[in-house]
């Protein structure tokens, strides 16, 4: 997978992203990530990118000749996904499809935005990660490329990782215990050290419908639920109940 980020402020993405898995996955040449100084195509005296809107409004908006210009560079033909509050919602689901990409290209705006008509021009996907509004799309874009990363083949350490991740199947994670065995009075569940995986794998389903059920409940798709699962879920619901 390559990555190409147009940004004014590549350092920001670099730092942020050179970390933990991703910056081991970037090591060993499985992802490639690379930012594009937007400003670099501004071909003006004072590499000015953006300037006031028509009609008036606050602030100021990114001009589209720089913008334009950086993805010419990139020269692919490539998805342009676009950080925007108007865009989809980005979800675990949209991360799957889009690691199956060879090359992805993520525009970050600034400022009050970009000119509209680079967004008709370019842009193939505009992308929210959610109900608020930020200075920039740099933290959008190294949070996207973090979530996709993860579906790529051997960026996981532990190939079955991303399979137990929390929206995965539509189930939030169950909860999950490490040493020591006693903490502050609370004891690991005597399940987990049981050695039967086949009672631990079914606690863990368990969990993960109590906890979607509990916590996310707008997540839950009965449908995709076995006849197990909804067997236990009713009984769940009938003893919450009494």
């Amino acid at each position: 997978m390559n990555y190409y980020v147009l940004t004014l402020f590549p350092d920001m993405v670099y730092n942020g992203i050179n970390h933990s898995v991703i910056k081991r996955a970037i090591h060993n040449n499985i992802i490639n990530i690379k930012c594009i100084n937007i400003r670099d195509f501004a071909q003006n005296k004072h590499n000015q990118v953006d300037d006031y809107s028509y009609g008036g409004g606050a602030g100021m908006l990114m001009k589209p000749e720089p913008i334009y210009r950086a993805y010419k560079s990139i020269n692919k033909n490539a998805r342009v996904l676009f950080m925007s509050p108007q865009g989809k919602k980005f979800n675990q689901k949209m991360a799957k499809d889009l690691s199956k990409e060879s090359d992805l290209i993520f525009l970050c705006g600034h400022y009050e935005g970009v000119d509209e008509r680079i967004i008709e021009e370019i842009v193939t996907d505009e992308v929210s990660i959610g109900d608020f509004v930020l200075t920039g799309g740099e933290l959008p874009a190294m949070m996207m490329i973090d979530a996709i990363s993860r579906f790529i083949p051997n960026v996981l350490g532990n190939k079955e990782s991303f399979l137990n991740d929390s929206f995965s199947d539509n189930l939030l994670e169950y909860p999950n215990y490490t040493r020591p065995l006693i903490f502050n009075g609370k004891k690991v569940p005597e399940i987990l050290l049981s050695g039967n995986h086949k009672k631990i794998e079914r606690w863990k389903r368990e969990q993960s419908i109590i906890r979607t059920y509990e916590k996310r409940r707008d997540l839950l798709d009965i449908d995709n639920l076995s006849y197990e699962d909804k067997k236990f879920l009713d009984e769940y619901i009938k003893n919450k109940n009494k």
